[in-house]
């Protein structure tokens, strides 16, 4: 029986950052020692799936050893799948899901749309976690505000998603989701629009129960490893394909913090050659 945690990048917008936050989930995970899986439903652009790819073939082609993730079999590539009916790829969905039996945890990333393939995987889930741009545009799809006062009227879509992803769980008595909602790409801190929406974010998450965490910045440093299938929690005196900056450390520390938010790290200092490095 699959006993992993299976955590969940959700959110109906594209352009939110799920894939790049998948992928510093997942390495976050690794670096800890967790035994991790990774399903890629974004058929189309499968950044999660080429992530692992590049790093098979990085570690390969350096003679490095490092961790890497299982890949269950959904049994087509991508784009094949995508065209499939609705009930196909839940059926090929349901039998990768059950061939991994031997993780800690299962990473699931998912497209920006409505699919029912998505929803489904949703149903599945121990953490939701969605990242979000530092803009209302994202926010709508949380909640809709009142265009002239900018209070919280009501839930909006994908709040009602996780909460139809919530009922489904607790029907079948499978516990209770831990949502995470955090801000992406993160600009001017003290920004008028900012306080804004972090007073609407605390109002929202009130009413539909999720915890609000940290994000990453918006930093060139979570892009510019990704055709090496790395991340900065890679970095080591042994894995650098890249020279190293106090900008590494200091978006090494930022993953850390999202990785103690998300409960899946401990409060330890593990960066210290990469400290001494730069």
């Amino acid at each position: 029986m699959n006993t992993a945690t299976t955590i969940v990048l959700g959110n109906e917008k594209g352009g939110a950052g799920k894939s790049t936050l998948a992928i510093h989930v997942l390495a976050g995970l690794m670096e800890q020692g967790a035994r991790v899986a990774v399903i890629d439903l974004d058929l189309r652009q499968r950044s999660l799936g080429r992530f692992v790819a590049n790093r098979r073939r990085w570690l390969e082609a350096n003679g490095v050893v490092a961790p890497m993730p299982l890949e269950p079999d959904l049994g087509a590539d991508g784009k094949a799948l995508a065209l499939m009916p609705a009930a196909a790829q839940i059926e090929r969905f349901d039998a990768a899901f059950a061939e991994v039996t031997d993780c800690d945890f299962i990473v699931i990333d998912t497209p920006g749309g409505d699919t029912a393939l998505s929803r489904h995987a949703h149903g599945r889930a121990h953490q939701i976690v969605t990242p979000m741009n530092d803009s209302f545009v994202d926010f709508d799809l949380l909640g809709h505000v009142d265009p002239v006062t900018l209070d919280l009227l009501q839930p909006s879509i994908y709040s009602e998603t996780v909460w139809e992803a919530r009922k489904s769980r607790a029907a079948q008595g499978q516990g209770s989701i831990d949502w995470v909602v955090l801000t992406n790409r993160l600009g001017v801190p003290e920004a008028r629009n900012r306080k804004r929406l972090d007073e609407r974010m605390a109002k929202l998450a009130k009413r539909v129960g999720f915890r609000i965490g940290p994000g990453l910045r918006d930093r060139v440093i979570y892009r510019e490893l990704f055709p090496f299938g790395l991340t900065v929690a890679d970095l080591s005196p042994q894995v650098r394909p890249v020279p190293v900056s106090l900008a590494h450390v200091a978006a090494r520390q930022e993953l850390r913090n999202l990785m103690l938010a998300l409960g899946h790290a401990h409060d330890d200092d593990r960066g210290g050659d990469l400290d001494q490095a730069a």
